[in-house]
């Protein structure tokens, strides 16, 4: 009898980078109940614990990211080294049937292991310009499960591509599903209820600034907001500070005179972000999935040191469905809060504007992203599984 198959996932170091391949592994879950499933990553807390409360086995593998230093330029070569022989042994020891990389630097070493010892790789690209490890590898993967069709351009001409969509957290799914089926029992468009229902009811506005984006976020945004001043009025602020950045931007809050909710996380985003009017938000690719699904219009400031811009690329394909509003935090001659004023006014009061912006983000929706990509490594599973037993 033939043994199960055994996935493995891997990357992460970020949530973007974490979260989709968590729900493509539910969905491959549902598909092959039978499959081992296994994530490698570089070994933070928060990652462990994630993978661990989804039900999923965890591994370390070595790594570093780029170097900025000499004496991190050591260290790359060294982990880096070293988790490539650890992959490789891994890769034999467990019997890997199929690697799903998920982008970052810890996936690259994986990945790299897995084309030399011949076992078929599917990388995730969540954004639109792909990440290095993907364009590296892209000629040598198995498939390559896209976000956007822009990534085209930035791979071998002989990377087989599909566009997937980016696979958002499995809440959000539900919440999408549960939204559209109301609207169809009902018969009422879901934008239109940003309008109609509870006209009198408090708006709310959620400010997300991601794992590493959120201190220029976190000191403009309340700025912006006390310059807007009674345009505020019947809305309620929630404000996602990040690590570490809860006490600053609380007092930044109390000084202004602007009465906002500041957390470090959101633990129920998708049901925050359904329930909300509008969003101040980076554009990382998965953080673009999910506001889709939710229909939330936007105001995007693409972080700025994200690697080859990809953010700014991401928001630009939004902003050309006229889908959300951006800011080029980069090319502001004055300060950012100045600029986020001027975007918010007119979203603040417009509820038309805004429904028309749910409209359009919801045009960009992919609510099957994670189906169809664990649909695609089950018959890569499979067909590997008939090749062999022909042999």
């Amino acid at each position: 009898m033939a043994s199960a198959p055994h996935v493995l996932f891997a990357g992460g170091g970020t949530a973007g980078h974490l979260f989709p391949g968590l729900a493509v592994a539910e969905h491959l879950q549902g598909r092959l109940p039978q499959a081992d499933v296994t994530f490698a990553g570089g070994g933070t807390a928060r990652e462990r614990h994630a993978v661990r409360t989804a039900g999923f086995h965890y591994t370390v593998i070595p790594a570093q990211p780029s170097p900025h230093t000499p004496l991190q330029a050591l260290r790359f070569v060294t982990d880096n080294v070293a988790g490539y022989c650890a992959a490789r042994w891994m890769l034999r020891e467990q019997r890997v049937s199929l690697v799903v990389g998920l982008g970052g630097y810890t996936s690259a070493a994986i990945v790299r292991a897995a084309v030399a010892r011949g076992i078929p790789v599917i990388l995730l690209e969540q954004n639109a310009v792909p990440g290095r490890t993907t364009r590296w590898l892209s000629r040598a993967a198995t498939l390559v499960c896209a976000a956007y069709e822009d990534v085209r351009p930035h791979l071998h001409v002989q990377a087989p591509v599909i566009v997937t969509g980016n696979p958002a957290r499995t809440a959000f799914e539900k919440l999408y599903r549960r939204t559209q089926q109301r609207s169809q029992v009902s018969g009422e468009n879901p934008a239109l209820s940003l309008v109609t229902d509870q006209p009198y009811r408090q708006r709310r506005l959620v400010v997300l600034g991601g794992a590493a984006g959120a201190r220029s976020l976190n000191e403009s945004v309340p700025a912006a907001l006390k310059k807007l001043g009674d345009r505020l009025a019947g809305w309620q602020i929630i404000h996602q500070t990040g690590e570490g950045q809860l006490q600053e931007t609380e007092a930044r809050y109390a000084k202004l005179g602007v009465e906002a909710l500041a957390v470090t996380y959101i633990d129920e985003i998708a049901s925050v972000l359904f329930a909300s009017d509008l969003a101040i938000s980076r554009a990382g690719g998965m953080t673009l999935a999910e506001l889709s699904l939710a229909g939330t219009p936007s105001v995007l400031v693409p972080y700025p040191q994200a690697t080859d811009d990809h953010q700014i690329a991401n928001a630009k394909v939004f902003t050309a469905a006229s889908a959300c509003r951006m800011i080029d935090e980069r090319s502001q001659t004055g300060a950012l809060d100045a600029a986020l004023a001027r975007e918010l006014e007119p979203l603040l009061s417009n509820e038309h504007m805004r429904a028309e912006m749910t409209r359009n983000i919801r045009r960009l929706a992919r609510p099957d992203a994670a189906a169809d990509v664990a649909a695609a490594i089950k018959d890569q599973l499979c067909s590997g599984m008939t090749s062999r037993l022909a042999a």
